[in-house]
């Protein structure tokens, strides 16, 4: 119809008046598709300075009068300032979509902000029915959305309710955590929510303000993951997220840690031993990515070359080698995310590595890849490793 519109004007004037109809045509398509982002004006309109609190009572405001989904999707597209952790504003945006529609909210969430939906749903779950309400929990998790990890991380994102319903007593918090499922990964996985929930105080600020001093102790960085408390089976998850803490404990700023402060806390590492050694460097690589990238997991796999090369830069303030590959392993996996990002960014995350940790980072990748993609996400990626890694990647993915 455009067409015979275009050719049934004639001369120039003609020609401009209707590239003006299909420039309307156009827009008006735009307006109103499901799609587009115009349905989502409010992306547009938050300051460029607006902090997390700012944020915080923005979302909460648009979640409670337009509804939780519609905040979600205005998450997903507006442009925010730098080091803004958009997981926890999920969190926030969850909270109320539990209070909108309940334990059911699991079938509206989708696989955004690293799981913040489902975590925050199975988080209401417990603070509005208690630990006799695992059962459920568990039945939820199943349901969370994603790829084969979102299952257990939905356990660490229960373990952020536990602690918050444990009034922030961290013993037993823990103890709890045995209850949400078999001491393997569910079980650990809680544990690790506890720790992240220790040192942001997300659900229950005023209560953190009073217990999280109780938990964290000046001569000893690595407290409370080193306490009689903390089960052996779960202790390397404690390090794995205690990373933060570490910041802090040497010298830095939570919101803005430096080089300096890296540097110094790969020290607090180095008389671990084993799979807590392990552990502990592993967890600087996690952060590192999300700094990295200015606290955007909206975009990890869409990272500039300079954003990866950052990454290995302070993997590399780590002394011991063995740190600096653990460092690296780790940012590797949060990149590949249980294969929810494009797996191109962990090619490129790779490609990038200096000559002395490719193969290394390769061997993570391949093992990612076997734990999370199918067999077509599998052969994708030993399609695209360069030459000499061809073999490695097929005998370990494809055989």
């Amino acid at each position: 119809m455009v067409r015979k519109a275009i050719k049934w004007f004639s001369g120039s004037a003609g020609i401009a008046i209707a590239l003006l109809v299909l420039a309307n045509v156009c827009l008006v398509a735009y307006l109103f598709s499901g799609d587009s982002d115009a349905l989502y004006a409010e992306a547009m309109e938050i300051p460029k300075d607006a902090s997390f609190k700012d944020l915080s009572s923005y979302f909460s405001s648009l979640a409670e009068d337009k509804g939780a989904l519609y905040a979600f999707e205005v998450l997903k597209r507006a442009p925010l300032p730098p080091n803004i952790d958009v997981h926890l504003l999920g969190h926030i945006v969850g909270d109320i979509l539990y209070e909108q529609q309940g334990a059911e909210g699991i079938l509206s969430c989708t696989d955004d902000f690293r799981n913040a939906c489902s975590h925050t749903i199975v988080i209401g779950t417990l603070l509005e029915k208690g630990p006799e309400s695992f059962g459920e929990i568990v039945e939820l998790c199943k349901q969370a959305p994603g790829g084969p990890g979102a299952y257990t991380m939905c356990f660490h994102g229960l373990g952020h309710g536990v602690l918050a319903y444990n009034e922030y007593e961290l013993p037993l918090a823990v103890k709890m955590c045995e209850k949400s499922g078999t001491k393997g990964r569910e079980y650990s996985e809680c544990v690790g929510g506890t720790i992240m929930e220790m040192i942001g105080g997300v659900h229950d600020r005023e209560m953190w303000l009073e217990k999280s001093k109780k938990y964290f102790k000046a001569e000893d960085p690595l407290y409370p993951c080193s306490a009689d408390f903390m089960n052996e089976a779960a202790r390397g998850m404690c390090y794995t997220y205690i990373t933060p803490h570490l910041f802090v404990s040497a010298g830095g700023n939570l919101g803005n840690p430096l080089p300096a402060d890296f540097k110094e806390a790969f020290t607090y590492c180095e008389p671990l031993t084993n799979g807590d050694r392990r552990a502990c460097f592993g967890g600087f690589g996690k952060e590192f990515v999300v700094l990295a990238q200015n606290r955007d997991i909206r975009a990890i796999d869409r990272m500039s070359d300079e954003q990866l090369r950052r990454v290995y830069e302070w993997c590399s303030l780590a002394k011991p080698e063995d740190g600096k590959i653990d460092c690296m392993g780790s940012a590797l996996s949060s990149i590949f995310w249980g294969g929810e990002n494009d797996p191109k960014a962990s090619l490129r995350f790779c490609e990038l590595s200096p000559s002395d940790l490719q193969s290394s980072c390769y061997d993570v990748l391949f093992g990612n890849a076997s734990s999370y993609l199918s067999s077509e996400g599998r052969k994708a990626i030993c399609a695209a490793v360069p030459e000499e890694y061809s073999q490695s990647c097929q005998r370990k993915l494809l055989q």
